[in-house]
C-alpha cells in the first residue's frame, strides 16, 4: 500500500464554451478499471446525443492501467490531453470524461487538444484534490488523571486526535503516519509524557483525507 498520493475529493462535473462548442466535465474517483468504465458508461447514457463523449483513467498504485478514448476526435487530439492533465496533476485511481456539443466551428487539433486538456483542468479545479496518508490508529490507554495532560499535548502536536473512549481507563484513539519509524516516536513520546502509564495497540490501517491547495499544472 502507498504511503501516501493524490486523488480527486469526490465526484464533479463543470462546463467551457470554447468557440461555441460546449465541453462538459465529469470528474470522479475509480479504484478499479470496472468502476472507470461504469462511470464513462453513465455519462455516454446522459449524453447519448452529444458529439463526443472523450474519456481517460488513471487506475493503480504505479498507474498501472491509463486508459485514453477520442471517441471519434481526430487520434490524440482528446483523450491523451485528458490523461496528460492527470499525470501532471499527480493524480491515482482517477476517471474523467469530457462529453463535447459540437458549435459549428471547427478548432483544429491544436484547439482540440488545448479545449480538452483546458476542460479537465477546470473539472479537477472544480472537484478538488486529497492527499491520502496510510495511518496507523493508535489506541492509547491512560488514567483519567493523564487525560487532560495527554489530550492537551496531542491537540497541540503533529498528531491527529481521532476520538476519546471513556471507560475503566480512558481509551484516546490517534492516528500516526504508517512510516518508517513513526510508530516507534508516538509511543516513545507518550511513554515519556505519561511515565510509562500507557499501554498502546493498533488496529488496521486507514487511509486519512486532507484536503489539497492545487496550482495548474500540479497538486
Amino acid at each position: 500500500m502507498l504511503t501516501s498520493y493524490y486523488t480527486v475529493k469526490t465526484y464533479g462535473e463543470t462546463e467551457i464554451v470554447i468557440q461555441k462548442s460546449r465541453f462538459i466535465t465529469y470528474v470522479t474517483r475509480a479504484e478499479t478499471e470496472a468502476e472507470a468504465q461504469s462511470f464513462i458508461e453513465q455519462i455516454k447514457k446522459q449524453h447519448w446525443n452529444a458529439t463526443h463523449n472523450c474519456s481517460a483513467y488513471l487506475i493503480g498504485e504505479q498507474d498501472d492501467i491509463q486508459k485514453a478514448n477520442d471517441d471519434g476526435e481526430p487520434s490524440g487530439t482528446a483523450g491523451l490531453p485528458m490523461l496528460e492533465v492527470l499525470k501532471k496533476r499527480g493524480l491515482k485511481d482517477t476517471v474523467v470524461v469530457v462529453t463535447r456539443y459540437f458549435g459549428g466551428i471547427k478548432l483544429g487539433a491544436g484547439g482540440l487538444i488545448r479545449a480538452y486538456g483546458n476542460a479537465v483542468s477546470e473539472g479537477l479545479n472544480e472537484t478538488g484534490v486529497v492527499e491520502r496518508r496510510l495511518m496507523d490508529v493508535y489506541t492509547v490507554a491512560v488514567d483519567y488523571t493523564l487525560l487532560g495532560k495527554v489530550e492537551n499535548e496531542l491537540r497541540n502536536s503533529t498528531y491527529d486526535l481521532h476520538s476519546i473512549d471513556y471507560a475503566e481507563a480512558v481509551n484516546v484513539h490517534v492516528y500516526v503516519p504508517k512510516e518508517a519509524g513513526e510508530g516507534e516516536r508516538f509511543e516513545t513520546w507518550l511513554t515519556n509524557l505519561t511515565n510509562g502509564q500507557a499501554a498502546f495497540s493498533t488496529g488496521e490501517p486507514v487511509y486519512l483525507e486532507t484536503d489539497v491547495t492545487h496550482t495548474e499544472g500540479r497538486v
